[in-house]
């Protein structure tokens, strides 16, 4: 996933003033009984975007105006409409990255007042780390989550079990590089794993982030200081590296989550650690390789737990003149009712999970996902955005640092650890360019934490 650089330009914006709430018309137009969504275009939403005017609309007289785009043009206008507070949207889908970033500048609005005055939405059903990545360093909530994610290890229980190996329920990573050995060869042009190698801070640094953490490595410290060629961020990024030249797909440096997806659908590899969303697609009927695919927790070294957390969540403009309508649309769209609806109108496996405890309690959507459903709420359970490796950190974050920076610099970092992975530079060389540009980065903040200006 990318997120634009634009996000750090903004911050320095001047900010525009905040209207008040009401249901009055506002700038964004369409009368006092309409409010304008922007969203991104994933299946999830296209699907809420089809229920909304027979449901939603239906019960509440509010007309939603959806702007759908794709995943970076979505960031890109988000960054542009918030930072202006121009007023245009209502309400926009935005992550746990970027959520605690507007909060912080007052982009967004906080949703505790309206969550307090609609205890039918059931905060406390909110699965707690998804509460948790969107609030902010004030300690209010500014997002509700659509659905969401962590990350496990998927592999085949019939490869493995040819092969007279039981997988672990919480592997080690020295575990799984063993079990990957084994497996490689095991049916013909089938490799031992699939790993991440595609340039991207939202592509290989996603799970490579995640080692680094269990591995004992961080970015940063909670004082600044850029970690990125120590010796434990280092020792991570060569078991990656080296797991993944040895017993790693074909083009692994070209490899995101749709290529090791196809792969191990395909049969060509044996395991894959990615996100939790990747089940539905491997259990969907007609999937060659339903039923046989077994999911053990994220792989871990020196920490107990080394999932990560994403989610797409609803957030309103602070500029927003119809912040009431706003939050029936938002509570609408996360709420029981509306996985009720969809799994009904839809089907079960269609439903945006991810978010609530009550989901894995309902037997039509346990019927379902029966065989990924329990690991994913468990992954995402104990995913700790706060606390995500073995040494405090200056920001929030697990597959990310949550500044408006980091885009930027894991992307800029990414590049040349797929060049690794392809063999063209070693990892030493790949971090310490990395570590010149992640200090870079740290300095505005090491001069703030001074009481200088950045």
């Amino acid at each position: 996933m990318k997120r634009s650089g634009m996000v750090a330009a903004v911050l320095g914006m001047v900010m525009l003033s905040s209207a008040c709430a009401g249901w009055g018309g506002g700038v964004g137009g369409g009368g006092p009984n309409s409010i304008n969504v922007l969203m991104v275009n994933n299946q999830q939403m296209i699907d809420l975007q089809k229920l909304t005017a027979d449901n939603f609309t239906k019960q509440t007289g509010i007309t939603v105006n959806f702007t759908v785009l794709p995943e970076n043009d979505l960031r890109d206008k988000a960054s542009q409409e918030f930072s202006s507070q121009a007023g245009q949207y209502d309400v926009a889908t935005l992550s746990n990255f970027e959520i605690p970033i507007y909060a912080r500048s007052r982009w967004v609005a906080p949703l505790d007042s309206f969550v307090a005055a609609d205890p039918q939405f059931d905060q406390a059903d909110i699965l707690k780390p998804m509460t948790t990545a969107l609030t902010g360093d004030d300690g209010k909530l500014y997002g509700e989550p659509f659905y969401g994610e962590s990350s496990f290890l998927m592999y085949r229980k019939d490869v493995l079990a040819a092969k007279g190996i039981t997988m672990p329920a919480r592997p080690t990573w020295q575990q799984v590089a063993d079990i990957a050995a084994k497996v490689d060869g095991a049916q013909p042009n089938m490799k031992g794993i699939c790993l991440r190698g595609q340039p991207g801070w939202g592509q290989v640094f996603a799970p490579l982030t995640t080692v680094v953490n269990t591995f004992g490595g961080t970015w940063f410290t909670k004082d600044w200081q850029a970690q990125v060629n120590s010796p434990a961020y280092t020792k991570a990024v060569q078991f990656y590296v080296d797991l993944v030249r040895a017993h790693g797909e074909t083009g692994a440096p070209q490899a995101g989550f749709t290529e090791c997806l196809n792969n191990l659908i395909q049969g060509n590899v044996a395991m894959w650690y990615d996100a939790t969303s990747a089940a539905g697609s491997l259990e969907a009927d007609g999937s060659p390789v339903k039923g046989k695919i077994g999911y053990a927790s994220a792989p871990v070294v020196d920490t107990q737990n080394a999932g990560w957390l994403y989610t797409w969540s609803w957030a309103i403009q602070q500029a927003s003149q119809k912040k009431d309508a706003a939050w029936k649309f938002v509570s609408w769209a996360s709420s029981k009712g509306y996985e009720n609806l969809v799994g009904q109108q839809i089907g079960w496996s269609s439903v945006p999970s991810g978010k609530r405890a009550s989901t894995y309690e309902n037997p039509q959507y346990l019927a379902a996902s029966q065989a990924f459903a329990a690991p994913t709420k468990a992954a995402i359970e104990g995913a700790d955005p706060n606390n995500p490796g073995v040494q405090p950190r200056p920001a929030p974050g697990i597959q990310f640092v949550d500044i408006p920076e980091f885009p930027d610099l894991g992307t800029q970092v990414s590049q040349d650890i797929s060049s690794a992975i392809a063999g063209q530079e070693s990892v030493t060389d790949a971090l310490d360019r990395g570590q010149q540009l992640a200090d870079d980065v740290a300095k505005s903040y090491r001069a703030r934490l001074a009481g200088g200006s950045s």
